[in-house]
């Protein structure tokens, strides 16, 4: 079986690892004729050529940037950050493989086979974050009133900035995208025209915690997905350094095994080479890996300079709010 851990220890950069990887990969699946390792390279080539060929995101992080100079004069006592990423090569491995392996198991639970080719292909067209923009506010101790709660305050602000975005986004060549998430309710808070396109995890909350609001876009410049979230200071240290990021790691890998356990080995080919590819990364110690640019002590101590565990960045921009930073120019 290709995978991607093998091509982790020679000292290539990222984009050799993505062309040898793809081309070992592709070669594997002609043979075996194997079509989802077919869609699987597909999938590793829209990375590539976001890493190779980006000059749009020139143009498109400038048209963002419109909405932050927004908020910077609609909203001058709220500290707020701009980030944006292009999702790393392990992620986006773990995540294509994870799909693989969820829906297999769901269709396999709820009828007791397997999906066929054509329905897995069509479930592996939904990836619609490979590019990312958080939006993250905070109101300032020294700018709450008194009487006020500083979470209700936040959140109100977060919600009426949501509000605005679609449209300010649109006017400037994005177009909304419908969330279409099953069983999603929205906040009062969310004005009914935008309610749609949001998936609104503070309305509801996961069972690890996670608080965020997402809305995905069609950037007609740029012709790709980008997906927009946007979080308070609190959620955001929540999902990045607290408890959804640690217990939703260790409910993933409960989830995993549970999965393995219910599908029988060997009936599956495509259920048993995404489950591999899953666990193995999972395992990966970021210490011994070899990779140009990549360097980590631990896998809590990573020094990511070129996007392989933690994204490459695309821009980060920070107001500070009224009388602590005017400069957005």
């Amino acid at each position: 079986m290709i995978k991607l851990n093998d091509y982790l220890y020679s000292g290539d950069t990222v984009i050799k690892i993505l062309y040898k990887y793809i081309e070992d990969l592709r070669k594997s699946a002609k043979q075996t004729h194997n079509q989802i390792d077919l869609v699987h390279c597909n999938f590793l080539i829209q990375i590539t050529d976001l890493l190779e060929h980006n000059d749009f995101l020139t143009s498109q992080s400038q048209r963002i940037r419109e909405f932050y100079k927004y908020m910077a004069s609609e909203y001058p006592y709220l500290a707020f950050t701009f980030k944006g990423r292009i999702k790393s090569l392990i992620r986006a491995e773990e995540k294509f493989n994870g799909y693989v392996v969820e829906y297999i198991y769901d269709y396999y639970i709820e009828h007791g086979t397997y999906p066929s080719i054509p329905e897995l292909k069509n479930k592996l067209t939904c990836f619609r974050d490979l590019i990312a923009y958080r939006i993250v506010i905070s109101l300032p101790k020294c700018h709450v009133k008194r009487g006020e709660d500083r979470e209700t305050e936040e959140i109100k602000y977060l919600y009426e900035i949501a509000n605005h975005l679609p449209e300010f986004l649109e006017e400037r060549g994005f177009s909304a995208e419908v969330a279409g998430l099953a069983g999603n309710t929205t906040s009062p808070l969310l004005n009914e025209t935008v309610a749609p396109y949001y998936r609104d995890y503070i309305s509801n909350g996961n069972e690890y915690g996670y608080r965020s609001l997402h809305i995905t876009f069609y950037d007609n410049s740029a012709r790709c997905y980008v997906e927009v979230q946007l979080r308070t200071k609190g959620m955001d240290d929540y999902a990045e350094i607290g408890p959804a990021n640690h217990l939703g790691y260790e409910k993933r890998q409960e989830n995993e095994r549970a999965r393995r356990d219910a599908i029988p080995v060997g009936e599956c080919i495509y259920f048993d080479e995404a489950y591999e590819r899953v666990m193995l990364l999972q395992q990966l110690e970021l210490a011994d890996l070899d990779v140009n640019m990549f360097a980590a002590v631990n896998n809590s101590l990573i020094n990511d300079g070129c996007g392989l565990f933690r994204g490459r960045s695309i821009l980060p921009y920070e107001h500070l709010s009224r009388f602590q930073n005017d400069l957005i120019d």
